[in-house]
């Protein structure tokens, strides 16, 4: 990753995140603790264009679950605004849920990926699980798997190379077919 998160940049991003949500749960307008119109640092990753995924998880007696997680590999938005914005789809627009109740939320906590750009992945083999997300193309299908995701599920490298063929749809081993595009990125992760 080209450059860094500070803590207070990690934590306005997580307020951002988390108020986005409370306001469409409270059917308002969003109150954000830093105003829009008050400018950073023109140098604050804040105000970079790139990609980041929001991830809620749930607790429940059973355990930490995953709630719903949405993200763009890359943005022509402010960071800032593209938090806000991922932050609502990963609550209400993540097709393997219902959308976000609110009294689910105070049991939800926030977590944030924010994504070095897309490098070409010649040989997979060199691929490091556990600092290197995926994101594969194939037969006008994609997959991403974020850096955590292997490392979350205890995956070696072969699992993690099949998983995200099978997570764009496609049959394991598929990242090695030809027209097969596999990427690699990085990503800054934090949460509450």
């Amino acid at each position: 990753m080209e450059f860094a998160v500070s803590p207070t940049e990690q934590q306005i991003l997580l307020a951002d995140a988390r108020e986005s949500i409370s306001a469409k749960l409270e059917n308002r307008p969003p109150r954000y603790r830093r105003d829009p119109n008050t400018p950073v640092r023109e140098t604050s990753v804040l105000n970079r264009p790139c990609g980041a995924f929001v991830t809620l998880h749930s607790t429940t007696p059973a355990g930490r679950r995953l709630r719903g997680c949405i993200g763009r590999m890359s943005a022509g938005l402010p960071l800032e605004k593209t938090v806000q914005l991922m932050a609502l789809e990963a609550a209400f627009g993540d097709p393997r849920f219902p959308p976000l109740e609110a009294e689910e939320f105070p049991h939800c906590s926030i977590e944030i990926s924010v994504l070095s750009p897309l490098e070409p992945c010649p040989n997979p083999r060199q691929v490091q699980v556990g600092v290197h997300g995926l994101f594969l193309t194939h037969r006008g299908r994609n997959g991403v798997l974020l850096p955590q995701v292997p490392v979350e599920q205890g995956w070696n490298l072969d699992e993690y190379l099949n998983y995200i063929c099978v997570k764009a749809g496609l049959p394991p081993g598929s990242f090695e077919a030809p027209g097969a595009q596999l990427f690699t990125f990085t990503a800054e992760v934090f949460g509450e």
